[in-house]
Formats: structure tokens, C-alpha cells, sequence
């Protein structure tokens, strides 16, 4: 990973997005209830914005009206020449650019928050796109991401890290930098108070870091386990493309476990298991997971490395309050 440029800048805007997915309720409810009372996200030297992303998915309560909308914030859709007949998402994601970015340019927000939820037991994940990790920026999510371990070390987090075909395509790709929290399990269409609880206190503490980072606080090099998407495997289907099993009970709700050539990954409906005939461990993610039906996903395989992360630098420049 590459060193940081000195010296960096402060973050001044800074955006809270939630309802990506109309029926991941956490970040929905979050949302709705700091454009009621911004309080909660003012700090010294900044105030992070309130974002419900897809209005029209969330008042219907469905992950997406006509496509994917954390799939469509690539160049070609945020440039297309509007249409009547567009998707709503792509108009949506036209706006959210005009909004946050244009992405790309100096004029973008200097970071995104995203909120997810999920059906699969992954806990509390920090997901980073890897192809920003070309780029000096990812280095101070890494840092944010090392940051938030440590105010709860008896929690366990997760870093993903997830290439996206072409061009990056979600939501905090339209700022200068941004990841996804993502937190489950927790069914579609439902709120539990435990985790919004702990997503609520942890984007506070993700203010925290950023004003610290705004304030001069230097920040050490680190090591840190980080888990790279490989690719992902499709459910076992009959001839017709139906499901003829599904994920095997030692499989299920074990999101980030090593999983070992031989060992069974499927359970099909006629008593037999599939099992795993790769040549080497991976870690599956997203095991299950209720939105990935759609996309012919049962899980997603990874491959955990270790990351040497360089220390992120006090800012130079005297920091200035916020309006």
C-alpha cells in the first residue's frame, strides 16, 4: 500500500448515507431520525450530512425499485443523457452524484459512510472497494477501519475487501473516499435494537477518528488481517434452474471460517452433500445471504491476507472550526 501525501487536507464534508437498500433498516432509521436531529453528527470542525439514498425503495420497503442502486455509479450511468423511461435508480444515482461528486473531482465530499445491513452472518464488516486501494486514500480507511477495532476490542470486526467488475460502482465511490458498514444478521424488512444500537455508536466513533485525523492526531503503522473477495458460487440447480439444494448446515453462519477442500458447502434436497472441490482454503462471506438470491449467489469466497498499512501523518495546516 502506498505512502500518503503530505500534507493532507481536512475533511470538511463529510456524508452519512443509509437506505441504499430500502429494506436494511438500520441505516434507514438513522437516517430519518438525524434529519430530525443533526445534532448527533456536529463535531468541532465539521458537521457529516444525513443522506436517505433511495427514498423510493424505503418507502416501499424493498432493497431497490427497478435495479441495484449500489451497483450503478459507474461513469455510464452517471453520464447518460436522462431518458423518461430510465430506471429510477439510475436517475437516483444521477442525482446522489450531483449531490456528493461529481465523482471524480476535486468537488466530490471527502467521504461516505454507507450503511448496510445483512441476512448473513457477518457481524460487523467494513467493506472497501479494492480498486480505491490504488490510491493513497485508501490508507486512512484502513486506519479509520483499525481505529473502530480498537474502541471495542472484545467485538470482533471484519475488513472485505471487494473488487468490483470494471470500474467501481457503489455509492462511496462518488467521494474522494468512504467505505460500507455493514452489520448483521438481520432479516430484510426488520430493525433490531442491538444492532442499530451498535451501528448508531459506531458512526459516532467514525466522526470521532475523522475529527481527530482534522485536529493533527498522528496515527501509527499497523498490520491488520483483511479479507479479498475472490468470486463467488452459485446455488447447485437442476436442469431447469432451480434450486436443487441449498447452503449445508455445518456451511451456514460461518461468514469469515476457513472452509477446507472436502468440506460439505451444499445439502441437496434428494440427502447429498456437495462439497468444496477447490485446492486451497478460502473464507466464505455473505453465506446465504437473502439479496444474493436474485444474483445466483450462495456465498462468496475470500482469501485472507495480511496488510501492512502505513502510518497516516498529523496534518500540517492549523485546523479551523466548522461554520
Amino acid at each position: 500500500m502506498c505512502a500518503l501525501p503530505t500534507p493532507w487536507e481536512p475533511l470538511r464534508r463529510v456524508a452519512v448515507t443509509g437506505g441504499t437498500h430500502g429494506n436494511e433498516l438500520g441505516g434507514v432509521y438513522l437516517v430519518r431520525h438525524w434529519l430530525q436531529a443533526p445534532g448527533e453528527l456536529q463535531r468541532p470542525s465539521f458537521s457529516a450530512t444525513p443522506i436517505l439514498a433511495n427514498p423510493a425503495a424505503t418507502a416501499v420497503c424493498r432493497r431497490y425499485v427497478d435495479q441495484d442502486l449500489n451497483r450503478t455509479f459507474t461513469n455510464t450511468f452517471l453520464t447518460s443523457k436522462a431518458a423518461p423511461d430510465d430506471p429510477y435508480e439510475v436517475t437516483r444515482a444521477q442525482e446522489l452524484n450531483q449531490q456528493l461528486g461529481p465523482k471524480g473531482s476535486d468537488q466530490a465530499f471527502d467521504f461516505i459512510l454507507d450503511l448496510h445491513n445483512t441476512t448473513a452472518n457477518m457481524g460487523t464488516s467494513f467493506i472497501l472497494e479494492a480498486t480505491r486501494n490504488l490510491f493513497p486514500e485508501a490508507t486512512f480507511s484502513m486506519h479509520l477501519c483499525r481505529y473502530l477495532q480498537l474502541q471495542s476490542p472484545e467485538l470482533t470486526y471484519s475488513i472485505l475487501e471487494y473488487q468490483a467488475p470494471g470500474e467501481t460502482n457503489g455509492l462511496p465511490s462518488v467521494a474522494k473516499n468512504g467505505i460500507c458498514l455493514e452489520m448483521g444478521p438481520q432479516p430484510q424488512g426488520v430493525l433490531r435494537a442491538d444492532i442499530f444500537s451498535r451501528m448508531r455508536a459506531l458512526v459516532a466513533s467514525t466522526l470521532d477518528f475523522i475529527e481527530l485525523f482534522n485536529r493533527g492526531t498522528a496515527f501509527p503503522a499497523f498490520d491488520v488481517e483483511v479479507y479479498r473477495i475472490l468470486d463467488s458460487v452459485d446455488f447447485p440447480r437442476t436442469e431447469d434452474g432451480h434450486l436443487a439444494g441449498t447452503v449445508h448446515p455445518q456451511l451456514q453462519d460461518r461468514d469469515f471460517e476457513p472452509l477446507l477442500p472436502g468440506a460439505p458447502i451444499f445439502k441437496l434436497f434428494n440427502g447429498k452433500d456437495v462439497l468444496y472441490d477447490g485446492d486451497s482454503t478460502v473464507y466464505p462471506v455473505f453465506i446465504n445471504e437473502a439479496a444474493y438470491y436474485e444474483k445466483s449467489v450462495a456465498f462468496l469466497k475470500s482469501r485472507k491476507l495480511t496488510v501492512s498499512v502505513p502510518a497516516l501523518p498529523a496534518l500540517t495546516a492549523a485546523p479551523t472550526l466548522a461554520p
